[in-house]
């Protein structure tokens, strides 16, 4: 659904260039994609949020949120529906 958007997220956040191209919904991100650790979740976080217009709490943030490029897809669309 947002994939596209998201895969243009991550690769300016993590300045990933041209590998956001094999991005796939089963990718896996936290823990997979070296560029993408603590603090790369936050600013990803903040991007997520100005890109999408949403608001993440604390509580919200996740392991699983961040498991695969699909599972953030989906917790983006779920905020999105709200």
């Amino acid at each position: 659904m947002y994939l596209d958007e998201l895969k243009n997220v991550l690769a300016d956040v993590l300045s990933l260039g041209a590998a956001k191209d094999r991005l796939k919904p089963e990718t896996p991100l936290l823990g997979s994609i070296p560029e993408l650790d603590s603090m790369a979740v936050v600013h990803l976080i903040g991007a997520l949020e100005e890109r999408f217009g949403i608001v993440v709490d604390d509580d919200e943030i996740s392991a699983s949120t961040f498991a695969t490029l699909g599972s953030l897809n989906d917790f983006v669309a779920s905020k999105l529906a709200q």
